[in-house]
Formats: structure tokens, sequence, C-alpha cells
């Protein structure tokens, strides 16, 4: 069984290991590997599968969905993999949102974190993140508007890990769902005035 608490040196490793995963633009990379142009210019200008998505392109928002949902799972899984403590497994999973709203090569200027959020939880409770995942198209299917299905997807997430039996992940949970929070607070207002784009607009 791996121990419940890991060392300092431990605990630095794997928050730089789950940053440095988190960090990788994959939505900048594919859009100008497939010529798609510079996500700055486009829609929102975030990095994420949506933007991705209003170059008309779905086949590199799709690249860009599974790549930054894979990146917090691998974060996660490599963690445990190396039998550290469960705090450190956490810490890679927070670090690995974190780098992906927060990257160092792009002026700390990222994304909204979403793919990020259900990957990692799909690596560190499954039923959770299958929840989190169903919570999302759910709420996007009925209102078609991506952040909100984020923000309902993220707030539903703490009931999900008690309903799961995954409470001690519940204050991880907290943080992110504040973050995913925080990182919205622009589609938030827009939702608010009625001005948020819908999945699939472009511009």
């Amino acid at each position: 069984m791996p121990p419940i608490d890991s060392t300092t040196a431990q605990l630095l490793i794997w928050a730089l290991v789950g940053y440095g995963f988190g960090s990788v633009p994959f939505g900048m990379v594919l859009a100008r590997v497939m010529g798609l142009g510079n996500l700055r210019d486009i829609g929102s200008g975030n990095i994420g599968a949506t933007n991705v998505l209003r170059t008309g392109n779905k086949k590199a928002a799709a690249l860009t969905l599974l790549l930054d949902g894979g990146k917090g799972a691998v974060a996660v899984l490599l963690a445990r993999a190396t039998g550290v403590g469960e705090d450190a497994v956490q810490l890679a999973a927070l670090a690995a949102f974190l780098g992906h709203c927060y990257p160092v090569w792009l002026g700390f200027r990222g994304g909204k974190g979403v793919a990020t959020f259900l990957g990692l939880w799909l690596a560190l409770a499954w039923p959770v993140g299958l929840a989190c995942c169903a919570t999302w198209a759910a709420a996007a299917a009925l209102g078609r508007i991506s952040s909100l299905a984020a923000l309902v997807s993220a707030a539903f997430s703490t009931i999900w890990l008690m309903v799961f039996g995954a409470g001690p992940a519940l204050l991880l949970g907290m943080i992110l769902t504040v973050l995913v929070f925080w990182r919205h607070r622009a589609n938030i207002a827009r939702i608010k005035d009625g001005s948020e784009p819908r999945i699939g607009a472009k511009g």
C-alpha cells in the first residue's frame, strides 16, 4: 500500500513534473502544425479545444481535447506509479491544472483548464471523472454553451467525490472548482448578459 504522506522533496518534484506536463500548450502547437493560424487571433484567443473548434477544424479540436485531458491524467498516473504518497499525487494533479492555466511558455496566459480538469479526475478517481464528463456532456447538450457546461461539471464534481467515496480528494476538488470558476469569470459575465457564444460558433 502506498504511503499517505510524501517527503518535501517528493512534493516539490511532483509539483514541478505536474506543472511541466500541464504547461504544454497543445492547442497552440496543433494550430500551428496544422496551419490554422495563431489561436490568440481567433475567437476568444484561448488555447483550449473550444477555441480550436472555432477554426472549423474538428480534428484539431478533438486532438486538443484529448491531449489537454491526457496531460493531466499522465501527471497523476506517473506519480502513482512511483509509489509516492497520495498528497504528492494530488499535488501533481493540481500543478498540471495550474500549468495549463498559467504556462510559463506563454507568459502565464493559458487556457481555462476544463479538459485537464476532466483528465486528472479520470486518473485520480475514474468514477468521479466519468460522472464529471457525463455532467459536462449533458449540460452542453442542453445549453449548447461550453463554458456553462464546464461550470456545471465543476460544481457537481465535489458532489460526485462524496457519492463515489473519494472523500480524501475533497479538498483538491474544492480548490479545482474554485479555480475553474475563477478562470471562467469573464464567461460568467457573458452568460449573464446573453452574449456567450454557443458551441461551434466561429469568430
